[in-house]
């Protein structure tokens, strides 16, 4: 059993039921941001090019935006739902942990600087379902239920 298994197996044998609720308003903060990054491109584009950190003028910035915001909201959806929980985390901590370095960074670690501690917040809590899994209340657990799957 490699060390990733075993955390696995960990995390599933040890998952509290009340973290289920913390995963779920996650996977919707996630998901309603993935919608204000697809609603409004322009207004992340701008927000990028003010912290300077990257150039998001051209296609691929428009592209890269895109890919960001779809990932937010599948990821979102898969997270609150609780299926495929540990993958749609691990598509989701890159862009977090660009958010946390990249973006949100820059204005300081002031308590004024809301977004920068929202972006730890998640990441953290990203970090914690990537170990724990998804849970006895999600679609993951219910299909091992019912189909007798045991790791």
């Amino acid at each position: 059993m490699t060390v990733i298994q075993k955390i696995e197996r960990w995390g599933d044998v040890h998952h509290a039921k009340w973290l289920d609720i913390i995963r779920i308003v996650l996977g919707l903060l996630i998901f309603g941001k993935g919608v204000a990054f697809v609603s409004d491109t322009a207004a992340l584009q701008d927000l990028l090019l003010r912290n300077n950190a990257f150039d998001f003028s051209g296609m691929m910035g428009s592209v890269a935006i895109h890919i960001v915001g779809f990932v937010h909201l599948v990821g979102g959806i898969l997270i609150t739902i609780g299926l495929l929980t540990r993958f749609a985390v691990v598509m989701q901590i890159p862009i977090l942990i660009g958010a946390v370095f990249l973006v949100n960074l820059t204005g300081g670690f002031s308590a004024l600087n809301s977004e920068l501690w929202l972006s730890i917040l998640v990441l953290l809590l990203l970090l914690l379902f990537w170990i724990v899994g998804s849970g006895p209340f999600s679609v993951d657990e219910a299909m091992k239920r019912k189909y007798n799957i045991h790791r």
